[in-house]
């Protein structure tokens, strides 16, 4: 485990609703490095969108304190892009317009020309220079999550947070959507912090996986890390000698473990696992293996 001080830290998180016999998590605690890409997984209700608002600074926690760069998050910050499930665009603005005014938002003091080409170069990052003076109306569901992308991208964020941007895309869209953040955040080194229901998603993007227990009193039971090499592409993942041990890992943990480590169960202070290759051999053929698993 890396002795670097985490970029961004959560300690002892929790979160109780009033009148509610029990938290819907506590004691959940985290770091994440400079550059990482993170991403958090569990089965519905255990709070992950809750924690991702909270280092948003959306939402305040019942317990415990998030710092990013050594200061404590209380408060929204365009220091921190987030993309939320739905693209959250103004209809009434075109591509450009959207964008632009998240840059405004940013550096008031930018003069027009600098705008514009903050604007242009991050449209022209998710493949959308062809539509830049396009109203939402007139783009596909895929195209408006990555203007969505692409204004959270232009204001360099020091953090990305992603709440599960691709779960309402087909398939073929959806996977070119994730090409295009591997080789932003390639590009970028950007730090990231996304919420899926998809465990192939988890190990294509992410550096670590983070476990989370069912509610009430979820936790973050494992950090997986991810040992796939970082320039992995989702035609040559299911390649990878080690693909299938971490791929059954996080199955086995969703499917058994989640629920048995559930109601504070879980530890508080989650141990790493590195699934290696001698793990349970795949139930599936190579070429029977399902594409997909969902929470």
């Amino acid at each position: 485990m890396s002795t670097e001080r985490p970029y961004l830290q959560v300690e002892g998180l929790g979160k109780a609703y009033p009148g509610a016999a029990e938290p819907v998590f506590d004691s959940v605690n985290f770091g994440i490095q400079r550059g990482e890409f993170v991403c958090i997984i569990g089965h519905s209700g255990c709070g992950k969108t809750t924690i991702l608002n909270a280092l948003a600074g959306l939402e305040q926690a019942s317990d415990g304190h998030v710092f990013m760069d050594g200061r404590e998050v209380n408060a929204p910050g365009l220091e921190r892009g987030v993309v939320f499930q739905g693209h959250a665009l103004m209809p009434w603005l075109t591509v450009r317009e959207n964008i632009a005014f998240a840059v405004r938002s940013k550096w008031p003091d930018k003069g027009r020309a600098e705008v514009q080409a903050q604007v242009e170069k991050y449209v022209q990052l998710v493949g959308l220079a062809h539509a830049i003076d396009k109203k939402p109306s007139q783009l596909s569901g895929g195209m408006k999550q990555r203007v969505g992308i692409a204004r959270a991208f232009a204001i360099e964020p020091k953090m990305l947070l992603l709440d599960e941007p691709f779960g309402a895309l087909d398939a073929l869209t959806r996977g070119t959507i994730q090409d295009e953040l591997l080789r932003i955040c390639a590009a970028t080194q950007q730090t990231v912090f996304m919420i899926t229901h998809d465990v192939d998603e988890a190990i294509l993007l992410a550096d670590k996986i983070l476990l989370m227990s069912n509610g009430p009193r979820a936790r973050v039971a494992e950090i997986v890390v991810n040992t796939l090499p970082r320039d992995r592409t989702r035609a040559g993942l299911h390649h990878d000698p080690q693909y299938y041990p971490l791929r059954n890992h996080l199955v086995d943990f969703l499917v058994d473990r989640a629920k048995d480590l559930s109601h504070g169960r879980a530890p508080a202070h989650p141990p790493e696992v590195r699934p290696g290759l001698a793990a349970t051999p795949s139930a599936f053929p190579p070429d029977t293996q399902p594409a997909g698993l969902c929470a």
